[in-house]
């Protein structure tokens, strides 16, 4: 990650991989090869391991019928093209029933920012699907990718996808016990601590959710704290909601004087107090502030239920009616689009402190994370037990960073 401290630039171009497998031109004979017989079934576990991207993952003259995502199963839905966000699974099943020949596997990136950012080019990763027997002299075929800006295909994708109800399995929870509006995006802090500064230049650009950019702590970890009731290394007061509710999709906003009013973010080692069993409600906003990018928003230690998603603001009284509460998919991570939100729910299950944040490898460092610490159930099996005797200790974090980025542990930030 030390890109992300040093602003150095990632070209997508020497970065993009298939199974770990670059795609440059200069050494075609690396692309990764899958060989398969005609007539035979394939699962395909698609994983998306990268940086910043979400991606069009299609094979030339096939089709898939996905079966699971995050590692639980969908009803059967048929498509030609998959979407994945960093973090995220797909199962799918592919039959090998095309005419044996040569064909792309291909990945190229979607972005939901337009312009689209400096350091995503519009690259395209391939492998080859190979039927047996032939002729390797063969060109492949090459599969007609959606473009990256194509938000129709992939917002169709993310909203076909539901859950397989089987029985045994959990439900979606439908009273809800605690309920938190969550706005995720960037925004500013003052070089030397300061609540307000004029000048761009005594600004540093965070990420934040409800204003609070997560300070990662130091040398003892959130949940050694709270198995040993350690204070000072986080607080239970994570707000519920954002300070000030605004038009937050508003693309006016960039970098102008309403903006920088809701730029000011405070920073925190913030968590969100649960009790056991407790079922949660969480709509996740994206905002407009600084800068508008989609959020893979991943959660530890728990699968959710996205019971509703879509673009805009988020409107209680238009969308509660359209909820899913029936069958919706399940994950543990989800991309919540630009300019747009999801809802998901969740049982508090699993005691501990697990992480919320965003897969955006960039973002997590730069605050935009938080966590939630779940109480003890009446059981022994409802209970955190104690860490090993040979747990290794966390240690200060020590690398080089840009002045661009706040630096966690050298900034003068006011802690709240």
């Amino acid at each position: 990650m030390n890109f992300c401290y040093t602003n150095a630039k990632v070209l997508s171009k020497f970065a993009l991989l298939t199974n770990l497998i670059t795609i440059l031109l200069c050494r075609p004979a690396e692309n990764y090869k899958l060989e398969v017989e005609y007539g035979k079934t394939y699962l395909l576990r698609i994983i998306n391991a990268a940086l910043d991207n979400q991606f069009f993952y299609k094979v030339a003259g096939h089709t898939f019928t996905v079966v699971g995502v995050d590692a639980t199963y969908t009803k059967p839905y048929k498509t030609d093209v998959i979407v994945i966000a960093p973090g995220q699974t797909v199962d799918a099943i592919m039959v090998a029933d095309s005419t044996p020949a040569r064909y792309y596997m291909a990945a190229s990136p979607y972005a939901t920012e337009d312009p689209q950012p400096p350091y995503l080019e519009n690259t395209t990763t391939r492998g080859i699907l190979q039927y047996k027997s032939t002729s390797l002299s063969s060109s492949p075929v090459m599969p007609s990718l959606p473009t990256i800006h194509d938000t129709p295909t992939a917002h169709r994708f993310y909203t076909s996808l539901t859950s397989l109800l089987l029985p045994g399995q959990p439900t979606v929870p439908l009273h809800v016990d605690e309920r938190m509006f969550i706005t995720i995006g960037v925004g500013t802090l003052c070089k030397g601590g300061e609540e307000w500064c004029e000048l761009i230049a005594d600004r540093l650009v965070v990420t934040s959710m409800n204003n609070v950019s997560f300070r990662l702590p130091k040398k003892v970890s959130m949940q050694e704290a709270h198995f040993k009731s350690i204070e000072g290394v986080f607080t239970t007061d994570f707000p519920n909601k954002p300070p000030l509710f605004f038009d937050f999709t508003n693309a006016s906003l960039h970098n102008g004087t309403i903006e920088e009013s809701l730029e000011p973010t405070a920073i925190g080692t913030k968590a969100k107090k649960l009790e056991y069993n407790a079922t949660v409600e969480i709509v996740l906003q994206s905002t407009a502030i600084v800068a508008t990018q989609n959020h893979p928003m991943h959660i530890h230690g728990f699968n959710f239920f996205v019971v509703a998603q879509g673009f805009g603001n988020y409107n209680e009284q238009k969308v509660r009616s359209s909820y899913n509460l029936v069958d919706p998919q399940v994950r543990n991570t989800i991309a919540v689009p630009t300019g747009g939100w999801v809802v998901i729910r969740f049982t508090a299950n699993n005691p501990g402190v697990w992480l919320m944040h965003c897969h955006m490898d960039l973002h997590l460092p730069v605050g935009l994370a938080t966590a939630f610490v779940v109480e003890n159930g009446p059981t022994p099996d409802s209970t955190l037990p104690p860490p090993p005797a040979d747990f290794p200790q966390c240690s200060s974090l020590d690398v080089a960073r840009s002045d661009s980025i706040w630096d966690q542990d050298k900034s003068d930030g006011k802690d709240s």
